[in-house]
């Protein structure tokens, strides 16, 4: 089971959001790229590193700090919000983020999807409201549910997906593990479960699975339910 830790990049600052919602979001560090590197002294392998005005306004807007971020931590990045064609996705790489997350043009553009899975280390984000794909930054829902569209990356040369319940995300609920077994089984790939994270009972539960290989830690984290170097030491 790999751990996740996470950082919502907002106005170059690093945030936390309650299901989504930007009007939400709490500051937790003027400067993410220091909160990256206590989670590098902790044992973290990846940090997970969302741009959330990127995911927005359809293109990165956190570049600052992300370039920060990779010029002072040697942690592998995975980074995702508003990356929507393959220039954004070879400047990303360029920079040194190791694996870029494709979410809403997973949905749009499937077939773009796969073709930049043949070349680059991508991972796609499938989020969920109600079982139904969210997409925009989660201000709209698809018609297309969650399992359907982690079928159409099978065999499609993806590293990871990575499943958010919207509906849990940032509310300390308890990770959803069937939603998440559901992705894994639909997909047959790595899977990487994400919100509602409260503490260790739902690492646990996840290992018992079987099926899922990962975790993002956000809010459990930040707010303390979890103890995060603890976590790493039981792991590592």
């Amino acid at each position: 089971m790999t751990l996740y830790p996470a950082i919502d990049l907002k106005d170059g600052k690093a945030v936390r959001l309650t299901k989504g919602l930007m009007e939400s979001a709490k500051v937790y560090s003027d400067e993410p790229w220091i909160l990256v590197k206590k989670f590098e002294e902790m044992g973290a392998e990846w940090v997970h590193l969302v741009d959330l005005n990127g995911a927005f306004a359809g293109e990165p807007k956190n570049l600052e700090q992300i370039i920060k971020i990779r010029e002072n931590c040697n942690v592998k990045l995975e980074l995702g919000g508003g990356i929507r064609d393959e220039a954004t996705i070879k400047k990303m790489l360029d920079i040194g983020i190791d694996r870029i997350i494709l979410g809403s043009i997973a949905v749009k553009d499937s077939a773009f999807v796969r073709e930049m899975a043949a070349k680059y280390p991508i991972a796609v984000g499938i989020d969920a409201i109600d079982g139904y794909v969210a997409v925009e930054g989660w201000g709209e829902v698809s018609t297309m549910k969650a399992t359907d569209l982690a079928k159409e990356f099978a065999n499609a040369g993806v590293e990871a997906i990575i499943c958010t319940d919207v509906g849990r995300d940032g509310t300390l609920s308890g990770v959803n593990v069937e939603f998440t077994v559901d992705i894994a089984n639909a997909s047959g790939i790595s899977t990487i479960a994400s919100g509602g994270v409260k503490d260790e009972s739902d690492i646990e539960a996840l290992i018992a699975t079987n099926a899922v290989d990962g975790v993002i830690i956000g809010k459990a984290y930040y707010e303390g339910t979890l103890d995060l170097a603890n976590m790493f030491k039981l792991l590592n």
